[in-house]
């Protein structure tokens, strides 16, 4: 899986918070109804045995819950709505064995109100409320857990539920203004996020063009007047030169591309094998290396997102090559089946010893390793000196047109 997909977004990580801060909340309860009923013992005299059993299974219950929020690195609306149910059933049953209406718990009632309005604000603390009163009225109405004096009159009921609702009212109230600051907060953090980039942007745009674009615009010119001088006969140096002036065009667009914010393409879709027979043929009749490119299928079919990166890829490794390789051949094999698309590209010149790879500080092979795994591939090296060196991807086609939607 590609570590990005790990990140917790800071509005996941406010959620998880809160799921960790309502566990801890839901052990103090269990905690506190323990502790009550040992120094109360009277109130388990009618059911001691289902007393005993809803308070054990509910610390239980609750510090499990906690284990599990502590190690989990997200949280899921189904585990939510569980958690919420199974509270509103053990605090019921807590209830009903402690004295019923009469019971010192039914405070507890609370609980699954405020974790409902956290997790969904007043669409849900008011349907937990509700179904809490209407349970706490069928032990009313029953009078199953009663004590043998007079029941608890329909005026403390009525006024006991118009406070859980009250509550659930409260805090669902609370909880939805809360989120949407929060969603306020995080819209104002990507603008300013924004705004800061384009900043940036504009001043790597004002060094850019101080520096590298005139130098460019300078050197099109120069070799415009090259060109010109040239006799007629030396027709194959002067559309070399044309060509070097249209590689350079493009370079200055793909720059200004990138500093407006664009999208930069440096290849059409479906012309990655015609640009890199066109970049082995300058290696071929420039510096006489023996070059090879092959493909299965001949015809490629590929996102553009994937044409591109393994374009940049695959263009660093000549450049590497060319640079510091001292080889006589290179060869590119690209092959795309099963939902997979793998290439490589190996020379035969004098390598390298990987363990260097920990120590590079330019951006040439942890720049190709960050666009393949921009697209969701893998990127292997492979080199030793005196035995040349194999750059090889993989890349799963179906992941890659999840990464570039």
């Amino acid at each position: 899986m590609n570590p990005a997909s790990k990140r917790i977004t800071p509005d996941r990580r406010w959620l998880l918070q809160r799921e960790r801060a309502v566990a801890w909340l839901r052990v103090a309860f269990a905690a506190v109804a323990v502790l009550v009923i040992q120094l109360n013992p009277d109130r388990m005299v009618r059911f001691p045995k289902l007393s005993f059993f809803s308070l054990g299974t509910f610390l239980l219950y609750s510090v499990s819950v906690l284990y599990f929020t502590q190690r989990k690195r997200g949280s899921s609306s189904t585990i939510s709505i569980i958690t919420t149910a199974l509270d509103v059933v053990w605090i019921a049953v807590v209830v009903f064995s402690t004295g019923g209406t009469r019971t010192p718990f039914f405070f507890y009632y609370s609980f699954p109100v405020i974790t409902a309005s956290i997790r969904w604000g007043l669409r849900g603390s008011i349907p937990v409320a509700l179904i809490g009163v209407s349970i706490y009225g069928v032990i009313r109405l029953t009078l199953a857990a009663e004590a043998m004096d007079s029941p608890v009159g329909i005026d403390t009921i009525l006024i006991r539920s118009l406070y859980l609702l009250l509550l659930a009212g409260i805090f669902g109230y609370i909880s939805e203004f809360e989120k949407k600051q929060n969603q306020r907060l995080l819209a104002l953090s990507k603008t300013a996020a924004q705004a800061a980039a384009l900043q940036e942007r504009r001043r790597i745009m004002f060094e850019l063009h101080d520096g590298i674009l005139q130098s460019l615009a300078t050197l099109i010119l120069r070799m415009e007047g090259c060109r010109g001088r040239l006799p007629k006969t030396q027709s194959e140096l002067a559309e070399e030169m044309e060509s070097l002036e249209n590689l350079t065009r493009g370079s200055m667009k793909e720059i200004r591309q990138f500093l407006a914010g664009k999208d930069t393409q440096p290849i059409a879709s479906g012309t990655l094998l015609d640009k890199l027979r066109e970049e082995m043929r300058f290696l071929h009749e420039g510096l006489g290396l023996a070059v090879i490119v092959e493909s299965q299928p001949e015809e490629l079919e590929l996102p553009k997102d994937v044409e591109r990166e393994t374009y940049y890829v695959l263009r660093e490794a000549l450049r590497n090559v060319t640079s510091h390789s001292h080889a006589s051949r290179i060869e590119i094999q690209l092959q795309q089946s099963n939902g997979a698309f793998n290439g490589s590209l190996t020379d035969d010149g004098v390598g390298f010893d990987r363990a260097n790879l920990r120590n590079e500080n330019g951006f040439g092979l942890s720049g190709m390793q960050q666009r393949m795994k921009k697209i969701g591939g893998e990127l292997l090296v492979e080199s030793s000196p005196g035995y040349g060196t194999k750059v090889s991807f993989v890349v799963p086609i179906a992941a890659a047109a999840e990464f570039s939607s």
